[in-house]
């Protein structure tokens, strides 16, 4: 069909990497740097010997910090991802994958990552209309998610939730998957650290691929996947892309890396195309009976909806318009104007250690920045890096462990607001730790 030669001609950079299999259950490829690997392989007896020199160097580059996943194939992700970004000296830059390492630790850190699935609880509008489920391992192990993103209904979702519960939900996602891959070793004894993605976008309109808060969020999703999940997919397949879906892929193909981008099969709605590329990596009874699979829910429903969320269109009832947040009769008032002046820092001096500031406030006329650091004569340390948050739409409530006695500020930032000034109610309050 045109829409899929269309596409084709857009990935021709990828053939190089799906040509070679050399038998029924080994798959070879040939990398950004044009060496051939078992792509599914992730042992440790399957590295070279400068992939294990560098593990080794880089482990003790970072001996002094605490590792959510101290095995070998997650230094190997980082590893993996200079070689991607330095092709021309193809090697394994140890120093650039402390540097990333090191940000990403951090990420984690001020963002509560490594304890998030235990400590988010996803709303309820994220675990009805999510499209997306686990259904099986691949012929290499790695674990397989369905998102039905054609399903998806973006405009509803970001209608029904802050940009910062949104992001939280697919962090959570994420970890999800990464989760998924330790199981898996843990149930194959093989290191496995990569998931194989399939996203059908069978019901994807033009307005869906234009709605450009979507793109924002998916382009800003992007960037954090690329920064802090390296190498987390090995194999992403895009199945019934209609031909105006390469707008939106040619935006987000540029925050990939080269390496990533060829691991994407694009398919348009050609199901002879897709299918047996689906069973050439997946056998059939881990895959649901809609996708060539053998798989069914007890019903016999194809699709499998026990296992993958179906989406839908979000009902009006979620969205947070329709309850905005109430100020407190105890907050306070300040007044944040727009532009480059639009700061506004609210002081605080801590005496004793391990204090715990806690804060909430609401925003009339929009969306505002905060955050929140501690100052010294050396400097700022983040403790909230800078972020927006939607208090127009729903109060936005925290607090933080000060751990050492110093000066605190609180930022409310509208500076990315050229024509409109906030008004913030808030109340924020320091006291001394009950633990």
């Amino acid at each position: 069909m045109a829409s899929m030669s269309v596409m084709d001609t857009q990935l021709t950079q990828r053939s190089k990497f799906d040509k070679i299999f050399d038998n029924k259950n080994s798959l070879k490829h040939q990398d950004c740097n044009g060496n051939y690997d078992d792509y599914h392989s992730e042992s440790s007896s399957d590295l070279t010997k400068e992939e294990i020199n560098a593990i080794q160097q880089l482990r003790t580059a970072i001996g002094d910090c605490k590792l959510h996943d101290p095995r070998d194939v997650y230094l190997l992700k980082w590893l993996s991802g200079t070689r991607c970004d330095v092709i021309v000296s193809g090697g394994l830059d140890v120093a650039r994958a402390e540097k990333m390492l090191r940000h990403s630790l951090e990420w984690r850190r001020l963002n509560g990552v490594d304890e998030i699935l235990d400590t988010y609880k996803p709303s309820e509008v994220f675990l009805k209309y999510f499209p997306a489920g686990e259904v099986g391992v691949d012929k290499f192990g790695s674990p397989v998610f369905i998102f039905a993103s054609g399903r998806l209904d973006m405009g509803g979702l970001l209608s029904s939730s802050t940009r910062k519960d949104f992001r939280n939900f697919l962090i959570w996602w994420t970890e999800k998957c990464n989760h998924a891959t330790r199981v898996a070793s843990e149930q194959t004894g093989k290191e496995i650290s990569k998931c194989t993605f399939i996203f059908d976008h069978e019901g994807l309109s033009l307005s869906d691929v234009l709605y450009k808060p979507g793109i924002d969020f998916a382009i800003d999703f992007t960037k954090l996947m690329a920064a802090h999940y390296p190498n987390l997919p090995r194999r992403v397949f895009i199945i019934n892309a209609p031909s105006y879906f390469s707008m939106i892929y040619s935006l987000t193909k540029s925050f990939l890396r080269e390496c990533d981008v060829l691991k994407i099969k694009l398919f348009g709605s050609n199901q002879s195309e897709w299918l047996p590329a689906l069973l050439e990596e997946i056998d059939a009874d881990q895959l649901p009976a809609h996708y060539g699979g053998t798989m069914t829910d007890p019903d016999g429903d194809p699709k499998c909806p026990s296992k993958v969320n179906m989406g839908g269109k979000v009902p009006h009832s979620y969205y947070l318009c329709n309850k905005p947040p109430v100020a407190k009769d105890y907050m306070e008032t300040v007044n944040v104007m727009a532009g480059g002046g639009g700061r506004k820092k609210l002081k605080f001096r801590v005496d004793i250690p391990r204090s715990v500031m806690s804060w909430e406030f609401m925003t009339e006329g929009g969306d505002i920045g905060f955050r929140v650091y501690s100052k010294d004569s050396k400097g700022h340390n983040d403790l909230i890096p800078p972020c927006r948050v939607d208090s127009h739409l729903v109060m936005e409530e925290g607090q933080i462990i000060c751990n050492q006695p110093g000066n605190y500020v609180f930022e409310f930032d509208n500076t990315h607001s050229y024509l409109r000034s906030k008004k913030v109610r808030y109340h924020i309050a320091v006291q001394p730790s009950i633990v």
